[in-house]
């Protein structure tokens, strides 16, 4: 049915051990993209990269317009009136509710426009999430619920760990395009190396929940928990604009992740035995062009980190062909990446997942391509805020955010620092501080957990500045701490003044 076009997929997509690895560098990205012409691929919904463009658009466009504002009012800011003036135009424009008696200025004092540049950047991101975005876009995989797939696939819960690099801040609703109904956890760490301990934790929390109430599925149903790592690399700049936490080698970035997957596999082995054994996967995703390579497992569970699946490959190779025969290329090609044959049983669960994120990740290659011209014109890092804490997964956009996971500085300081090192240097040369958003969840049906959390925001806000007094006292970091109730309410803020300790405004969506 395929013939030639479905070995040549076969044969492009599955790169192994015995194979010289694919190209790098610009030579790499010109010849994945020189054809075919964007919108022309059968697997691509494109009313999924639509809605997604437009809710770029939406976010890129509330970021945009906090520098114009601010520097129309700047210059008016002794004129008399001015407070009542600047209040209403950040409501109208930024839609921030910024007291007046906070925007008042006088020669001897003006206003602080660098804080409050910070301040209108974490307001709008506060009030981006409450603004709810749809993000069940991909709910329905040809006509079918996600989450029903994936468990006809042999999972009931998805752990998801990206490295914190903005750059994967659309992981999991632009690249690998995975309805939230399907993810359990979602933490970032730099490098991706996250805490064994922590996934392990993941881990009995959901399985508690299918013994006591039978969700996502009954206890007894033979499917397993998916660990997923995401590396990254850059296929423009691979030696400058990769993993910074791993020093931009991908080979090293790629082989940390998989030992730290691997670690976890034999904990779970440990500690709870063989019936309970875990499923993990490795991808790796080109900041420049949001291609992924699916590093399939083999018959064993065994994954090496030359041995992969491409998605831009797949794209290229499968183009031209009819939309059923395009799956079953790339089916084939994942068999073939796993060494077996297509037709295996026991591979077959995990073959299709691989599959279907690689279907997936093949509408968002599409996207940069018709979009981006092939590839993003920042290949490094533009990011407007860190968010510490817990993840915020509500507003998701390529460079928004660099998010590392804690609960306090002593055991993210790592995470921490590469974030601020990188938001520094991107941010100092326009004289901007660094904006820090301390985000905590609660339970609200667990008494007294909203006042522990505000207890916890505060004293993770303070190690902030703490840590990096330095900065803080130039006016160059500035904090806000947040709690949230983990059903989804309103953010609460707590403790939104500047780091340097003069006053400012609180910043409300």
């Amino acid at each position: 049915m395929r013939g030639a076009a479905l070995h040549a997929a076969r044969r492009a997509a599955a790169t192994g051990p015995r194979h010289r690895p694919p190209p790098r560098g610009w030579d790499a990205w010109s010849a994945r993209t020189s054809e075919p012409a964007a919108g022309r691929h059968p697997l691509a919904d494109r009313t999924v990269s639509q809605a997604l463009h437009r809710r770029a658009d939406e976010i890129e466009a509330a970021f945009g317009a906090i520098a114009p504002t601010l520097q129309e009012l700047a210059p008016r800011q002794f004129a008399p009136e001015f407070a009542a003036h600047a209040a209403a135009t950040l409501h109208a424009r930024l839609q921030l509710d910024i007291p007046a008696a906070a925007l008042v200025a006088s020669w001897t004092a003006p206003l602080d426009l660098r804080a409050l540049h910070a301040h209108c950047v974490l307001g709008t991101f506060c009030r981006l999430i409450e603004r709810a975005f749809d993000r069940g876009l991909s709910h329905l995989v040809d006509g079918e619920p996600a989450d029903a797939l994936i468990h006809r696939w042999g999972f009931h819960a998805i752990d998801i760990t990206p490295c914190a690099d903005g750059r994967l801040s659309g992981v999991t609703d632009y690249i690998l395009r995975v309805p939230p109904s399907i993810v359990a956890f979602r933490e970032s760490y730099a490098g991706a190396m996250f805490d064994v301990a922590q996934s392990v934790r993941h881990w009995e929390s959901v399985e508690l929940q299918r013994w006591r109430t039978g969700t996502p599925n009954a206890a007894e149903a033979p499917t397993r928990f998916l660990k997923i790592g995401v590396y990254h690399f850059s296929s423009i700049a691979p030696r400058h604009e990769g993993c910074a936490a791993h020093g931009s080698d991908d080979v090293r970035a790629a082989g940390a992740l998989l030992e730290r997957l691997n670690q976890f596999d034999q904990a779970m082995r440990t500690l709870h035995g063989a019936r309970c054994a875990v499923a993990t996967l490795l991808i790796g995703v080109d900041t420049d062009t949001d291609a992924i390579r699916v590093h399939v497992p083999d018959a064993t569970g065994r994954m090496d980190i030359l041995r992969h699946a491409d998605s831009a490959i797949l794209y290229d190779a499968t183009a031209h062909l009819p939309r059923e025969h395009a799956k079953d290329a790339i089916r084939d090609a994942v068999a073939a990446c796993a060494g077996v044959p297509a037709d295996d049983a026991e591979t077959e669960g995990m073959r299709w997942f691989c599959g279907y994120l690689l279907k997936n990740n093949i509408g968002q290659v599409e996207a940069v391509r018709d979009w981006h011209r092939g590839r993003y014109a920042d290949a490094g890092h533009t990011e407007r805020l860190i968010v510490v804490g817990d993840p915020v997964d509500d507003v998701q956009l390529r460079n928004l955010a660099f998010q590392a996971q804690m609960r306090t500085v002593e055991e993210g300081a790592a995470d921490l620092d590469v974030g601020i090192r990188i938001l520094h240097a991107h941010h100092a040369p326009h004289r901007l501080p660094v904006p820090i958003l301390a985000h905590i969840r609660f339970d609200p049906r667990i008494p007294g957990a909203a006042v522990t959390a505000e207890q916890q925001a505060r004293r993770l806000a303070a190690a902030i500045r703490a840590r990096h007094a330095a900065l803080a006292a130039r006016g160059e970091l500035s904090v806000a701490a947040v709690v949230r109730a983990a059903d989804g309410s309103a953010l609460t803020p707590i403790d939104l003044t500047a780091s340097h300790g003069d006053a400012s405004p609180e910043v409300h969506p």
